[in-house]
């Protein structure tokens, strides 16, 4: 149904005495950036309100509301003369919405209100319409325009929301309409209307009469005919009008004919009037009358009033049966009378094949009906203008004899009906009725008569056959019934529902709502199961409803326990039928249990996980990885297409740096929640292959091997070593050490003489076994003679130094096989084993002397024998110690400012030569000594420079590699230094104090330091005697911190702080404490992050040992 176009804007707004009362809305907020002004608009114009909503701020389109008055929401009332539109610039990020008024209407004006709601925010404005009415003018009234049909169409442009009015080319003349309606008279209204498009008549009078009338002075006629006349049917009436000049000619006219003088029409003159009388006045003198005085006209319309007809002789009752014939007769006043038959108030129908007949002989009127049948009882009456008359018709059937009555049926729906009856006389035909209503043979439907009997046949039964059936023969009153009950066992059409395998979908938490159509007659009982529970119609989340040709399950906010197979029985008494529909509950994915990780690389792992116990009923499409490292809080993802797979490796991780990992599975609904961290792992690295593998030693059931260290070694560092061999056509290795060894040298020991093996070492750390090192070529397990050599260390081929108390320890290397015998002589004797240790191995001999004494110098001689062969090497070993004072010093002169001193070499030089002496002279008063001279290597020396007055004693220290002696042998006697000629007498001075207590000569600094880069803190202090220096930290000690240094030079004092971190900020003091007293300084440092790292450490990039994660 459209909607009419004023429903919304007559008086359904708000009342005008409510215009002005505030209207309840929550609290404002600024949304609308344009709101709609108050306009006005000419009756029939169209205007636009426009509003704009800033979208910068907004995730999604706010909600627009347009309401006239208070209450009445303008969005049900869109229509041709209303319209709403809404536009969206992406590059302002402005919602723009608008409301059109298109040809406004008076009641249009009124207040009317925008509101914008989006979530908790609100925004309103109102704002007035006033609709002016345009002045009327027959000079500006485009009468086509207003009222004729419109004959363009309006386009709708969906992109930019605007009206397009596409007019049709009308190629045909422009005709004054108005002036053809002025001149027209009222009885050609409608034609007029119609031959123009105009379709508001109504609305076109209403116009006319608003156009101010424009009178006219006539030339011809000083008084015109008034605009309508009536006179009684039979009567005479004069039609007058009173002509300006007497002289014009002058002609009436009927319906446009011209009217002759005849005795029906009289035409008088008196004076300047003009008179047609018309005599004896029956309806054919009903018309439009005009008359034409030389070019002018006026017309008027002359209505004659019949007289009533009245009825002379009612007809009578009539009382008869089917098939006879039936006539009522009445008598009117009048012939040629038009009179109206009637049946229960019904007009009687007339037409060419109507059971009616109307006769009509004069005053008299016939009714005739020759075939009465039952339907004809009823009241029949006639209507004249003057009068009515009625009586009633029975019409009754007559008696029937019934030898076999019909017989109710029930049959299934396909099958035939075939229903009986057997009546006398048989020549009587009749009617059959299904529910009432006529049942008419078809390919379908078989009507059959023969003599008495009478038979219904319908080849395929349908629903619509089941009702009551009646046979009816015709002319008698008695008829035959019988029910037909048509039976159709249930069915559930789950093929219409186009469901692959009966299964419906549905994503868990949205509602669910399976509509699926049954059939059976009668209509069967629905029962809806699932497992054993029957599912009732009163259910709150989940119900079953059944109404009409369907039923339907309901399930409000679908869960995954609503997964299953739903059951529909269906019964009624033609049978039971089941139907089964799976029922599909779609969610994300459980997350999946806790991540392994069974392989942990250098910067790698190997992690593997089992998919999730419950995949939301939708195959897992994929998983999603994140690792974080165990201390962060920040998880990042390693991927970003889907990992089909339950394994996967991340890779460029910081070896030694604790990690975790995580699983996100992704079905076609979404991504679950993060599973579990896996168990924390820290990827360590293996080793590379261990380098310089050789054999070292053969025999006849061992093989030593020795290698060097990997030149790679990680995070993981080094446990040890693995050694392996294997025997020549065999694939099989032997682990030869069952704990790893640390050694880079191992003996594999249990061969097999003159067997060949491959040996290969491992280097083991906690991330596992490296790459093995083989050896290149098979080794034979048999010993080879070899004759014995020493290789003597290059520094063993001189003189062996060692001072008195050290450790002796010499390693002398050999060769031979098989094992050598190994002896040591000293002076041509064997080395007593309480003095000196001996040790032998297959490769080497040490002679180790824990605290070496002079007599162990001499020359030790080492011989290696193997069977018939020896080789022999001789070591000097020299310890010495320091050497005695010399023997005597003695001053041999004294002159001037020159003492000469003369000595004898020591009698012990310490088993090494005198190198030099030591000279150090003394002032008899303070018997401070100062040196003279040092590595003086003669036995005589003068002594110069000495301070007149003053009186010397004089002491030589001895020197060898040892160093100085420990004593010093010193002159009995004092040389004393005199002034040649008169003798002064030295004054005694008392010494001077230079003893103060500390004092800060400069303070400490505040100081800022970078994070990572070494820095110093400095300041200088005075202090007699030398004091102590103490560096606190906020008040603590600083005290063998490896990370802090800190020097002392000339009372200059420095702390350097090794690559401080943010936590070495603080208050740092110096304290200087003596005998006198103590001070102490303070300075603030701060430590500022270093900006690059602290950079690299939030994009999760930094550097180890050149690689990154």
């Amino acid at each position: 149904m459209g909607r009419k176009d004023s429903v919304w804007s007559l008086g359904e707004g708000q009342a005008p005495e409510d215009v002005d009362k505030p209207i309840d809305n929550p609290p404002l907020s600024t949304l609308l950036i344009v709101k709609p002004q108050s306009g006005a608009v000419s009756v029939g114009g169209d205007i636009t309100f426009i509003a704009k909503v800033e979208a910068k701020d907004l995730l999604r389109k706010p909600t627009v509301k347009w309401f006239k008055g208070k209450w009445m929401d303008l969005a049900s009332k869109t229509g041709k003369h209303l319209q709403l539109k809404e536009t969206f610039d992406r590059q302002t990020k402005v919602h723009t919405f608008e409301m059109h008024i298109i040809k406004a209407k008076e009641n249009y004006a009124g207040n009317y209100r925008c509101e914008v709601t989006y979530k908790d925010k609100f925004d309103s404005c109102s704002f007035d319409l006033d609709v002016k009415e345009t002045e009327h003018g027959s000079q500006n009234i485009d009468i086509r325009s207003a009222f004729k049909r419109r004959s363009h169409v309006l386009t709708f442009t969906h992109v930019s929301g605007t009206i397009r009015e596409h007019k049709q080319q009308d190629d045909t003349p422009e005709v004054d309409v108005w002036e053809i309606l002025k001149n027209a008279r009222p009885d050609e209204y409608e034609k007029i209307a119609f031959t123009y498009g105009i379709t508001d008549l109504r609305g076109l009078l209403k116009r006319m009469k608003k156009i101010p009338k424009e009178e006219k002075k006539s030339a011809a006629f000083a008084k015109k005919l008034e605009p309508a006349y009536q006179v009684d049917k039979g009567s005479k009436i004069r039609l007058v009008v009173d002509l300006a000049d007497p002289t014009v000619d002058l002609k009436w006219y009927k319906n446009g004919h011209e009217i002759r003088p005849t005795p029906k029409y009289i035409f008088e003159h008196k004076g300047t009037q003009r008179i047609m009388v018309i005599n004896n006045c029956t309806s054919n003198d009903d018309a439009a009358y005009s008359v034409v005085a030389g070019e002018e006209k006026c017309t008027t319309e002359l209505f004659v009033k019949e007289l009533p007809i009245k009825i002379v002789k009612d007809i009578e009752p009539v009382k008869t049966t089917v098939n006879e014939r039936i006539e009522l007769e009445c008598e009117v006043s009048e012939e040629g009378a038009q009179v109206k038959w009637m049946k229960n108030g019904v007009e009687v129908p007339t037409g060419v094949r109507s059971r009616y007949r109307i006769k009509c002989e004069g005053t008299k009127h016939y009714l005739v009906i020759d075939d009465a049948s039952k339907e004809d009882t009823g009241t029949y009456s006639v209507m004249a203008s003057g009068g009515t008359s009625e009586a009633r018709v029975q019409v009754d059937l007559k008696p029937l004899k019934i030898y076999q009555d019909l017989q109710d049926m029930t049959v299934l729906l396909g099958k035939p009906i075939k229903l009986h009856c057997e009546i006398y006389p048989g020549n009587v035909p009749g009617r059959w009725y299904r529910n009432g209503q006529l049942i008419q043979p078809s390919d379908r439907i078989n009507i059959i008569h023969r003599n008495k009997i009478h038979r219904l046949e319908i080849e395929t039964s349908s629903l619509h056959d089941s009702g009551d059936y009646t046979f009816v023969p015709e002319g008698y009153s008695q008829s035959l019934s019988a029910k037909v009950h048509i039976i159709d066992p249930p069915k559930v059409l789950l093929d219409s529902l186009n469901f692959p395998d009966n299964t419906v979908t549905v994503v868990a938490g949205n509602k669910l709502r399976l509509e699926i159509p049954i059939s059976g007659e009668p209509a069967p009982r629905v029962v809806w199961m699932k497992g054993e529970r029957v599912i009732l119609e009163s259910g709150h989340r989940v119900r079953a409803e059944t109404y009409g040709d369907q039923t339907s399950l309901t399930i409000e906010v679908t869960e995954r326990e609503d997964t299953g197979n739903y059951k529909i029985v269906l019964q009624n008494e033609a049978g039971e039928a089941t139907a089964s529909v799976k029922i599909k509950v779609v969610d994300i994915p459980d997350p999946p249990d806790a991540p392994l990780v069974p392989v942990v690389g250098g910067d790698w792992c190997s992690m593997t996980w089992e998919p999730p116990k419950y995949d939301g009923s939708s195959p897992i499409l994929g998983y999603f990885i994140e690792r974080k490292k165990k201390q962060s809080s920040r998880w990042m993802r390693l991927n970003f297409d889907l990992i089909k797979e339950t394994s996967f490796e991340p890779k460029k991780m910081i070896e030694g740096v604790p990690y975790e990992v995580r699983i996100f599975a992704v079905n076609a609904i979404g991504v679950s929640k993060p599973s579990e961290p896996s168990k924390a792992f820290t990827p360590l690295a293996v080793t590379s292959e261990p380098t310089m593998l050789v054999v070292d030693d053969v025999t006849d059931t061992t093989v030593t091997v020795k290698w060097r260290p990997p030149e790679t070694i990680g995070a993981a560092g080094l446990d040890g070593y693995l050694v392996e061999y294997s025997i020549e056509g065999t694939n099989d290795w032997i682990v030869s050490n069952k704990e790893v060894t640390e050694k880079t040298k191992y003996t594999i020991t249990g061969l097999t003489p003159g067997s060949k093996i491959l040996v290969r070492v491992k280097a083991i750390n906690k991330a596992g076994a490296s790459s093995p090192r083989t050896l290149q070529h098979s080794v034979l397990v048999k010993e080879v003679v070899e004759p014995p050599k020493i290789r003597v260390p290059r520094h063993l081929k001189q003189t062996y130094t060692r001072r008195v108390g050290e450790a002796v320890n010499l390693v002398v290397p050999f060769q031979g096989k098989p094992r050598p015998k190994v002896t040591w002589l000293k002076e041509g004797k064997p080395v007593e084993s309480s003095h000196v240790s001996i040790r032998n191995t297959d490769c080497d001999s040490i002679i180790f002397i824990r605290k070496a004494e002079r007599s162990h110098s001499g020359n030790y001689e080492m011989t290696v024998q193997v069977e018939n062969y020896a080789d022999t090497a001789v070591i000097d070993i020299q310890i010495v110690d320091l050497p005695g004072p010399p023997f005597s010093v003695n001053i041999e002169d004294v002159w001037g400012e020159n003492v000469a001193l003369v000595w004898t070499p020591p009698k012990d030089s310490g088993n090494a030569p005198i190198t030099g002496y030591t000279i150090q002279k003394a002032d008899k008063k303070t018997m401070e000594w100062f040196t003279c001279i040092e590595h003086y290597h003669r036995t005589c020396i003068t002594i110069t420079e000495l301070v007149v007055g003053n009186e010397y004693f004089f002491r030589v220290f001895s020197e060898n590699m040892c160093g100085l002696s420990e004593a010093a042998t010193q002159t009995k006697k004092s040389a004393l230094i005199v002034k040649e000629g008169s003798q002064m007498k030295i004054p005694e001075y008392s010494d001077h104090d230079f003893k103060e207590p500390p004092k800060f000569t400069q303070p400490l600094i505040n100081t800022f330091a970078v994070a990572g880069y070494n820095t110093t803190l400095n300041c200088s202090v005075r202090a007699n005697p030398r004091p102590k220096v103490i560096w606190m930290k906020n008040k603590i000690t600083i005290i063998d911190d490896p990370r802090y240094r800190m020097f002392s030079n000339q009372g200059v004092c420095t702390l350097e702080i090794r690559k401080p971190s943010p936590y070495d900020g603080g208050m740092y003091t110096c304290k200087a404490i003596n005998d006198l007293g103590e001070a102490q300084v303070e300075c603030k440092l701060e430590v500022k992050a270093n900006l690059v790292s602290r950079w690299l450490e939030i994009m999760g990039v930094s550097q180890c040992q050149g690689t990154s994660p």
